[in-house]
């Protein structure tokens, strides 16, 4: 993980208003979101291994990927790049189990936090001032 100096960390935004503008510019609603925090991703790399994540936590309202709620705002936490490489190919340890196939569809990444090259955090350092702009101070 790479951490990012932005002009957006705490700044105060309405949810849907930055989930719609921030769609238009390659990001979509993390998976990992609550109720009550989230992030928006923009993947870098055609592997979908390099991401610039946007956190945010809910200050008011709460938090739905579907409505279009006005009454939800967020604030914005500091940007990072992440990079996670994947096992490519089938796992050799993975055991059949028709419960656990549920839940353990997807091998675990080689390594969840690995180094980022320069060229990847300079392009998230674009696109980062690209969605900056979106937000004047």
């Amino acid at each position: 993980m790479y951490t990012l100096s932005s002009s957006l960390t705490s700044q105060v935004q309405d949810y849907a208003v930055s989930r719609n503008a921030l769609l238009k510019h390659g990001f979509s609603l993390g998976g990992n979101w609550e109720y009550d925090h989230g992030s928006f991703d923009c993947v870098l790399d055609d592997a979908n291994k390099v991401w610039l994540r946007l956190p945010f936590e809910v200050t008011s309202g709460n938090l739905d990927s579907e409505a279009e709620e006005a009454s939800t705002e967020i604030r914005f936490g500091q940007p990072y790049v992440l990079k996670h490489v994947y096992n490519e190919g089938l796992d050799r340890e993975a055991q059949p189990r028709a419960l656990g196939a549920l839940m353990d569809q997807f091998s675990d990444p080689v390594d969840a936090d690995a180094d980022i090259e320069s060229n990847w955090i300079e392009r998230a350092k674009r696109k980062l001032q690209e969605v900056e702009a979106l937000y004047p101070a």
